[in-house]
């Protein structure tokens, strides 16, 4: 079994914010994996499914981030879940926007989510960080992560955290890395097209090519 966790803040004036990022993973997941309803329990949101033949179970706390350790303290303790076992999917400063990275332990590098769960469970769990970005000064940070996506966003932030659901049965497999590499693939901006070669045939609309 694994339980997997969005981090975010509950509610509709927080949905499109850049620290709710780990729950609009957390919804495209249940989405792409056919899980069962999103009920209240452990002080959260939770739903269960099946990913590369293992039983998941998606978490979404709803006590605030701050003290999201809480919610994930109470599902791994009723599951008798060891840290190993729990992945936190959040948004990360730290990294380019649209960027994902995957450790295991470590510090919380100011994130708030972050430092309730350590407190609650230890450090030894596996974090899915997706990058949003920084706004260049430390005093900006509580703002920036509080604000909405811009519109101009919402298209690679859509496509990072599809492109999450679709490859976490690699990541459920624990295979890390394969996992990022998919990621990034997903991601990654088409490349442009090759120019045809011009060989004096005329185009396909009959029309006469421009010239300059």
């Amino acid at each position: 079994m694994l339980l997997v966790v969005g981090l975010g803040n509950p509610g509709p004036g927080h949905s499109g914010n850049r620290h709710n990022i780990g729950f609009m993973a957390a919804d495209a997941i249940v989405r792409r994996h056919d899980f069962g309803a999103l009920r209240a329990r452990f002080d959260g949101l939770i739903a269960e499914g099946k990913v590369a033949g293992t039983r998941v179970l998606m978490l979404k706390p709803l006590t605030y981030m701050n003290d999201s350790g809480r919610s994930v303290g109470q599902a791994m303790c009723y599951f008798k879940l060891e840290p190993s076992q729990v992945t936190v999917i959040h948004d990360e400063l730290d990294l380019a926007a649209g960027k994902v990275k995957v450790k295991i332990g470590g510090g919380a590098a100011g994130h708030n989510g972050l430092r309730s769960i350590d407190e609650h469970i230890g450090r030894d769990y596996r974090r899915v960080r997706l990058g949003i970005g920084h706004p260049g000064e430390r005093e900006l940070v509580h703002g920036y992560v509080l604000q909405d996506f811009a519109k101009a966003e919402w298209a690679w932030v859509a496509k990072l955290v599809e492109a999450v659901a679709e490859a976490l049965p690699i990541l459920v497999e624990g295979d890390d890395n394969g996992f990022m590499n998919k990621v990034t693939v997903l991601t990654r901006a088409p490349r442009p097209g090759k120019p045809k070669p011009d060989n004096g045939a005329p185009p396909a609309d009959g029309l006469p090519a421009a010239s300059n």
